[in-house]
């Protein structure tokens, strides 16, 4: 097989699951999941050791969203995704939008914070560090929805539907940067919808939704014109190799298909994921509401009934 610098092959053959799936790993990102596992991994052994828990569903999140990342990049699927738009959407969808959702449903801010050692009085350690930078002006901007949504829709219109894409295509710094900026998209976008770790910007349950759905219906739109387009639209893919077997036109309608089906599956996942959350924050407050009465003998009721009395009082 011809690799030609950053990965593009020339003589492949004709797409198959099975070929795709073969394993032919990208560097950067073998080495940035192996990473990713052994931090993650290092501080739930750290909790444990020292008697505390760490919820197993958070831990499967976070491995399985960094697996498929894995698999987005570290198979021949990532081969296939430099000559191919069909199967380059997946990668971007998933990258973009089902890998960002598992690995802030994993919780890694909180964790690392729950794991790092505090540096003491006075100093500035790691944990330190990351108060500083989730509570900076920073953080407050670029997880605000006034960035996070034009963002997101421009990491699909300004990108596909200028040379940028060439661009970036040509170079294996540049298509490794791509991938990186689909992943970080993600992530602030999603982060103050759904994540369950603190960050600066966290509106309400119903505003959240709002968020949601005011960004997903542009990969709707996104996939649509692309299926619509009577000829192609990316430099990249107009001239697939012979030994694929596929039309430019036809493999573009895929990837608008994708793009369009792709727009519906993290709106299903965040959205269960916020009714959760939401559910289980009513409950926390039920709760407290609860021991708060068994520790002052419930004296909100106490005061609503004498408050009833005093009226039934004065109406004699």
């Amino acid at each position: 097989m011809d690799h030609s610098g950053h990965g593009m092959t020339m003589d492949l053959p004709p797409f198959t699951l099975g070929r795709g799936l073969e394993w032919s790993a990208d560097p950067f990102f073998l080495v940035a999941c192996l990473v990713g596992l052994g931090l993650y991994g290092w501080g739930v052994v750290r909790l444990v050791r020292r008697g505390d828990k760490w919820p197993v569903g958070r831990t499967v999140a976070f491995v399985i969203g960094v697996l498929t990342i894995a698999l987005m990049m570290c198979t021949r699927l990532n081969d296939y995704g430099m000559v191919m738009f069909s199967v380059h959407m997946v990668q971007h969808m998933v990258i973009s939008m089902v890998s960002p959702i598992l690995v802030l449903l994993g919780a890694p801010i909180t964790l690392a914070l729950r794991a790092l050692p505090t540096a003491g009085r006075g100093r500035k350690g790691p944990r330190e560090l990351l108060l500083m930078f989730l509570h900076s002006r920073y953080m407050r901007i670029i997880t605000h929805p006034a960035f996070t949504i034009p963002l997101f829709i421009a990491s699909l219109y300004g990108l596909y539907f200028t040379p940028l894409f060439d661009t970036l295509m040509g170079s294996k710094p540049g298509h490794i940067g791509m991938m990186v900026h689909f992943f970080a998209v993600g992530l602030v976008f999603f982060w103050p919808i759904m994540g369950v770790d603190p960050g600066p910007h966290r509106p309400g349950y119903l505003m959240r939704m709002l968020e949601l759905f005011a960004g997903m219906p542009f990969h709707a739109f996104f996939g649509i014109a692309l299926m619509m387009a009577s000829e192609p639209m990316v430099g990249t893919f107009e001239n697939p190799p012979a030994s694929l077997g596929i039309e430019a036109l036809s493999d573009q309608n895929a990837a608008g298909g994708i793009a369009w089906a792709f727009s519906e599956i993290p709106s299903v996942l965040v959205l269960l994921a916020l009714l959760f959350q939401w559910y289980a924050s009513d409950q926390r407050q039920a709760r407290r509401k609860d021991r708060a009465a068994d520790r002052d003998g419930d004296k909100e009721l106490e005061a609503y009934n004498a408050y009833l009395a005093s009226l039934n009082t004065q109406g004699r």
